[in-house]
């Protein structure tokens, strides 16, 4: 995750502007930005946001 911030909070913003304004999903994201989804979601997870397939956002 060179590429993205360590801070959790705004990983979470730029996770959800990147979904957002690219229409992807995670996993599309994941693969664009060359991370792991299992850490993005772990990362996320520990500050309570969880990705919802439905909306293709982190709540």
């Amino acid at each position: 995750m060179d590429k993205l911030p360590n801070d959790a909070f705004m990983l979470f913003s730029i996770i959800n502007m990147k979904l957002r304004d690219n229409d992807m999903t995670l996993s599309e994201l994941c693969d664009d930005l060359n991370v792991s989804e299992d850490e993005i979601k772990n990362k996320l997870h520990e500050i309570g946001f969880n990705y919802d397939e439905s909306t293709r956002r982190f709540k």
